[in-house]
């Protein structure tokens, strides 16, 4: 049987990271995130730092038009893609595994067992979790929302190939809101039990 894969895609302060890192206790599998910046790195033969930053250009929306043909920064982000998509699908093949963004759900497509969630909540409650939860000033927190979720739906508009809006290819989308870390990671490790072990 192939391995089961689970994306997870989510807005900045909905703790979908934290959902997903607890989602893959709970299942008992390996969890992606930062770990596939160190892989590129390695591969790539460039400092983590590099591809840190080359990663968050990507996310621009002024690079695909400053670059229209393919030539330059834009180039050195689109072969960082390409590397990483060669790199989810190693891990992929190796274990069953929950994957953090990167269009994960995308380069995946066409994998058997795959399921894709996208995590969000509320402005306000996000904006709450970054101030009491993350200890950001106010002003501060109120830029980095705008920009991080901006970044996000500018990387997804780039690489997710086949999506239309902002919901294609996402076969679930939870409110974090609504039941918090623990209870939201529970959930839907049972619905990955239900869907992906069978």
């Amino acid at each position: 049987m192939d391995n089961y894969v689970i994306t997870i895609s989510r807005q900045f302060a909905s703790f979908g990271r934290s959902i997903a890192q607890k989602m893959a206790e709970e299942l008992q599998i390996e969890f992606y995130d930062r770990d596939i910046v160190e892989e590129t790195a390695k591969r790539m033969g460039q400092p983590i730092p590099f591809i840190s930053s080359e990663e968050e250009h990507a996310s621009s929306a002024y690079f695909p038009r400053k670059y229209p043909l393919g030539m330059g920064v834009a180039n050195v982000q689109d072969e960082i893609f390409n590397v990483q998509t060669n790199i989810i699908r190693d891990f992929v093949q190796k274990e069953s595994c929950i994957i953090v963004g990167r269009c994960a759900g995308s380069i995946l497509k066409d994998h058997p067992r795959c399921l894709n969630i996208y995590i969000y909540s509320p402005y306000e409650v996000r904006l709450k979790n970054c101030t009491d939860v993350l200890k950001m000033d106010l002003k501060v927190a109120k830029k980095m929302m705008k920009e991080v979720d901006k970044a996000r739906e500018n990387y997804r508009r780039r690489y997710w190939t086949e999506a239309t809006n902002a919901y294609d290819g996402y076969d679930i989308m939870i409110d974090s809101s609504c039941y918090g870390i623990d209870q939201t990671a529970k959930i839907l490790a049972d619905i990955a039990r239900k869907t992906l072990l069978v």
